[in-house]
This record gives structure tokens, sequence and C-alpha cells, in this order.
């Protein structure tokens, strides 16, 4: 457990340490022209492609709309080139719904392009494979049915979320699976069929899905989604990683490399490029986004110099590290809390200041230490505002005061607070504007109900309430 390390004699000492040892600025999602999910990531000479899903879930949707599957390249990282969809449902004749998630591999000069789908058959999620020439495809069915299914001997409880691996000597593995059901097996050379019986890996500690599967120095790694309570709260998932001296284990854990997201679904691809090694996951921080609306980003992952991984800091988000654009009504209203420690300031959430990280108090900042639970702050105006948005830039002092675990908006609809309607995920990302989206209420009060992670305090540097849009 993080504590308060300080007196408040010490306070203006480290307030200049915290202001100038910020971290690096935040970056975007890949597109917010719409809402990604589910990535892989291949390197083809000096392009980094990423295949993602496609969520289509309306506004306030309570389950995946998924129907195609979409490429984006990059030369640099900074900046991506959307290449459409590349992949739909369409391509499979014996495909019904559900276009989950996916991986390209190449081999033989082809890209085979492995994809959750739901059958028209008996069970529920299939794994199909389609081929094409190039990255970008075309890409046609390359095998006119599933690959696994309901069917194959030993399947996962639910066939989704395929990674494919080919190690040195030419043998191509597979790795699927859910429920905490994860599952191997071999490729044959055709890339097509299995070779052998799926087995089941052993030493996987807490794995849910989205496995993830590379090598790195002669050491196999594979990431996957865990959900247990010992890195996520309930209903949210962590990603966590073994490592092992043969392709099919046995494995032993080594940890979280990804905390959870802003949206309940976590699900990551770790990628080397141009000499640097990134971590491409997804999350809720687009505008408008929510669990069923989510949006791929990319961070950098670094390794200590004994081949584990350091855990990834979770940079992106909305706007870029800057504040999204409309008429802010917070300037205007009068501020009120359940609790604000001494030394801490209640009116720094609303006085406009861009903040360079989470942890940048120059400019004050409201902290409830060491209070921990459901804290809120409230805004009251004399007259009622039309508000749409909100953005809040979390505080982390990395001194007691952390990232919440979760988060709410709500109004005064004239005699009670209630929960905003059609609201998204509110978002818990360091380093950037985290901006939740409702349906737009006409109010005299908003409050912002903050809950804190188990040991820790919460804190914000800026909460904006932004016209409704």
């Amino acid at each position: 457990m993080r504590r308060r390390r300080w007196a408040l004699a010490l306070l203006s000492a480290l307030t200049l340490v915290t202001a100038t040892a910020g971290p690096a600025p935040a970056a975007a999602p890949i597109t917010t022209a719409l809402y990604t999910a589910d990535p892989a990531a291949l390197v083809v000479g000096d392009t980094l492609y990423l295949y993602t899903g496609h969520d289509e879930a309306a506004p306030g949707g309570t389950n995946f709309v998924m129907r195609d599957w979409h490429v984006f390249s990059s030369t640099d990282t900074a900046g991506w080139t959307d290449h459409g969809a590349r992949l739909s449902l369409a391509n499979f004749p014996w495909a019904g719904a559900d276009a989950w998630a996916g991986e390209v591999e190449q081999r033989n000069g082809k890209y085979y392009w492995y994809v959750s789908v739901n059958g028209n058959g008996p069970g529920w999620m299939n794994i199909g494979v389609a081929v094409g020439d190039s990255p970008l495809g075309p890409f046609t069915d390359a095998k006119g049915g599933p690959l696994i299914s309901d069917a194959t001997p030993n399947s996962s409880p639910l066939n989704i979320d395929p990674t494919v691996f080919t190690d040195d000597d030419g043998q191509a593995y597979i790795y699927w699976g859910s429920y905490y059901g994860l599952r191997a097996a071999k490729l044959k050379p055709d890339m097509i069929n299995l070779d052998g019986p799926v087995v089941t890996p052993a030493g996987v500690s807490n794995f849910w899905e989205a496995p993830w599967m590379f090598k790195r120095n002669g050491v196999y790694y594979l990431a996957y989604a865990a959900n247990d309570s010992g890195c996520s709260n309930p209903g949210y998932a962590c990603v966590r990683y073994a490592t092992a001296s043969n392709p099919l284990g046995p494995w032993t854990h080594r940890g979280v490399v990804l905390d959870q997201v802003s949206s309940t679904t976590n699900h990551p691809a770790i990628i080397e490029f141009n000499g640097e090694w990134y971590m491409v996951y997804h999350n809720a921080a687009a505008p408008g986004g929510g669990d069923f609306r989510r949006s791929v980003t990319v961070d950098r992952l670094y390794w200590n110099a004994d081949g584990t991984m350091r855990k990834v800091v979770q940079t992106q988000g909305q706007g870029g590290g800057q504040p999204p654009a409309g008429t802010n009504h917070a300037g205007t209203a009068t501020v009120s809390t359940s609790y604000v420690s001494p030394w801490e300031t209640l009116g720094a959430v609303n006085d406009g200041f861009v903040p360079a990280s989470s942890a940048d108090r120059s400019h004050g900042a409201y902290g409830n230490w060491d209070r921990q639970g459901t804290q809120w702050i409230e805004y009251r105006w004399p007259s009622a505002k039309d508000i749409g948005r909100v953005a809040t830039y979390w505080f982390d002092d990395d001194q007691g005061i952390d990232l919440p675990a979760s988060c709410r908006v709500q109004y005064w609809n004239g005699s009670a607070y209630v929960d905003v309607p059609g609201q998204s995920a509110c978002g818990v990302a360091a380093h950037t504007y985290n901006v939740t989206t409702f349906t737009p209420v006409s109010t005299t009060r908003l409050r912002l109900n903050i809950t804190s992670r188990t040991g820790h305090s919460t804190g914000v540097l800026e909460w904006m309430a932004l016209q409704g849009m």
C-alpha cells in the first residue's frame, strides 16, 4: 500500500519535484472516426499493420455489434491510415453473426487471417481463417468452414480470440479460448488445418481470454486477459503474462503488464517495431466510447534486464492530453465536495489549468486522502446549464492518492441526484482528459462520484462540464 509520505512542512519541496518530473504527453486512439477493438499487430518491412474489430453498437448499447474487421497501417506509430474494412462476415458463407477478435500471420508469401465468428451450425463461436496475397488482402475464405468449433476435441468452452505464432523452425501454433479455457495446437504447413491434438497449456494463472503469443531472446511469452480480483475490479480485466522455454509450456506466471482499462474488456497485442516494443490494446476513451464502443490505442512497452516486462503506463485517451473543445460551464460553477484533505485545493478542479501529467500539482490539486470508498465533487449554478459531456483529469501523486477504480456522473433532477442518461464509460486513465458522454441534461447541479481502489484515496486536477452537443 502506498502511503502519504510528506508532512505539511515539506509540501512546497515535493510540489517542485512532482511538477517537473511528469511522464510523456498523452497520445490519442489510432482513430476516432469509428470504434475499434481487439487489436492484432503485424510488421511487414517498414510498416506496422493493426488488424482490428469494428464496434458498431448504438450509444448506450448493451451488446457487441460487430460485422467486419479493419486494417490500419503506420510507418512511425504517430499517424495511422485506415484502409477500411478488409474482411467481413460476408466473406464466410457458413458464418452467422459476431465478427470478434482475429489475428494475421504471414507464411509462404501469403497472409492468413484467423477470426472469431458465430457459425450457422450447432454450437456458438468458431474460428475461421481467410487468406490473402498481401497484408491488405483481398482476403477470401481459405477453408469453407471453421478451423475450430465446438466439435473440435478438447475445444475451449468459448472458441474465440485466436493468436498464431510461427517458431524459428517454421512450426506454427495457434492459441485461443475464453471462459478460463486456454487451448493450443500445432498447425500444418498449409496453415488451415490442425496438426495433432488440442492441448490445455499448464501453468497459466487466472487466464480468462485474449491470448497473445511471441518470442524474445529465446524465451516464449504469453500475454492474456485476466479478470481476477488481484489485478482488476469485478467485471474488468487486466493483462497478465507468463514465460516458457517451450511454445506449448509449461508456463510460469510473471505478473501484470497492463492494468485494467476504461472498458470492461482488455485485449493485448505486443510487438517490436523499428527497434522499440509496443503494447496495443483497446479502451473506452474516445468521444462517446463505452464497453461496446471501444478504441484501439498504442503505448510503449519497456523491458527489465532479466527479461521481465515493466508495467505499461497508459498514456492514451481523448484529446491527446489537451482539453476537449466545447463550452465549459465549470468555470462559472460553485464547487463543493464530500471531503477535501487540508493540504489540497478544491478550487483547482475548475480553474481551467491544463495539467502536464497526473502528477502535476503546480496549479493545485483536489485530493481526499486518507478517505477511501466513494467520495464526490459537485458543481452548482444559479440557473440551469445544458450539459452533455464531462472531462476528468485525474490526480495521482504516487504517495497515497491513486487513479480511481471507477466513477459515475449524476445530475439534480429537481428533487434528487440520479445518474445522467445514456452515459458512456467513466474513464480512469492517467495523464489525459477522460471524456464521458451522455444524453444532454438541463440542470443546476452536477456531481462526480469517485470510488477509490482498495487502500488508496482519489484526486482530480481538472473537471470540465461541457455543453451538450
